[in-house]
């Protein structure tokens, strides 16, 4: 799960954060995410925690007092954020994208940049919540246009507005081949 450790000017991000937590601890489908207790992060922890979930959250050391690391998770604290990176895509089987900042985007380009380069065959989501990715999904389908990204590489992220429609696009969901080629 990738989210901002902040909360947005929008209520609706919270909410939405909050029922993702919880429709996933519903689904027993373990939450991994940047260990934080504020923010997207922390609504969605507690959430599914309040759901009795299981969430697990990995923070690099230097960011454990920062970020204000969530003591109520399975908290895993690494040394770097690129070792963050690689504990968090080892512990999912998929990622989920909610609204963020630079360090969403980063996560979720590192993940699709990956999945390009056949390291993972994991599903990628974008909660694409009140349209906050719509200019990014515009980005990357110039890039497609622009022959930057093979069109083929497109079906690596799966966009939804809504969560169940998420999950339903991850279900079906087949790594594209040649994706590398």
């Amino acid at each position: 799960m990738f989210c901002g450790a902040s909360t947005g000017r929008d209520p609706a991000y919270v909410a939405i954060a909050a029922a993702v937590g919880t429709a996933l601890a519903e689904r027993s489908i373990e939450v991994v995410y940047g260990g934080g207790r504020l923010g997207l992060m922390g609504a969605v922890a507690d959430a599914a925690l309040a759901a009795r979930g299981r969430v697990v959250g990995v923070i690099p050391t230097g960011l454990v007092e920062r970020e204000l690391a969530h003591r109520g998770v399975d908290l895993r604290i690494v040394a770097s954020l690129h070792e963050r990176k690689a504990v968090m895509a080892d512990l999912s089987n998929s990622f989920i994208a909610l609204p963020g900042g630079l360090g969403t985007l980063e996560e979720l380009a590192e993940v699709l940049s990956w999945g390009q380069l056949e390291l993972h065959a994991k599903p990628i989501g974008l909660l694409n919540v009140r349209g906050y990715f719509d200019r990014l999904v515009d980005f990357i389908d110039h890039a497609i246009a622009e022959g930057f990204v093979p069109a083929r590489h497109r079906d690596l992220l799966v966009v939804e507005e809504d969560l169940e429609a998420l999950l339903v696009g991850f279900e079906g969901w087949q790594a594209p081949e040649g994706r590398w080629v």
